[in-house]
């Protein structure tokens, strides 16, 4: 299985944990010239922005450290794109999740960075 195959597959695994929380997907891999986010779903009131991270093992670092802050940046810009297209209210509250995959293990945390950006 190649690269992108197995990001997929950890992609759906972490939306069908998420839908399991009660989180209702609205869209996987959405892409624009800024960047990509893995996936995007409602919470209640709340619009998430879900990085999804994968490691097989701990050697190389926990999947969450890989969200750095230019990564935080850059997904930050692709939901102000993601909002703008589908007419996002202002006010609607959003939120930036990281689905950290370790081997088989799906750890959400919420709020997991701030939004670090400009705005619309």
């Amino acid at each position: 299985m190649n690269k992108r195959a197995v990001g997929t597959a950890y992609e759906e695994a972490a939306a069908a944990r998420l839908a399991s929380m009660g989180y209702r997907i609205l869209e996987h891999s959405f892409r624009c010239r800024e960047g990509e986010i893995d996936l995007v779903a409602r919470d209640g009131a709340c619009l998430v922005f879900v990085e999804v991270k994968y490691r097989r093992t701990g050697c190389m670092g926990h999947p969450l450290e890989a969200v750095t802050p230019a990564k935080q940046r850059r997904i930050c810009r692709v939901s102000d794109v993601y909002r703008m297209r589908h007419r996002i209210p202002s006010d609607m509250q959003v939120r930036y999740d990281v689905a950290a995959v370790l081997d088989q293990d799906i750890q959400v945390v919420q709020n997991a960075f701030p939004y670090r950006g400009r705005g619309f």
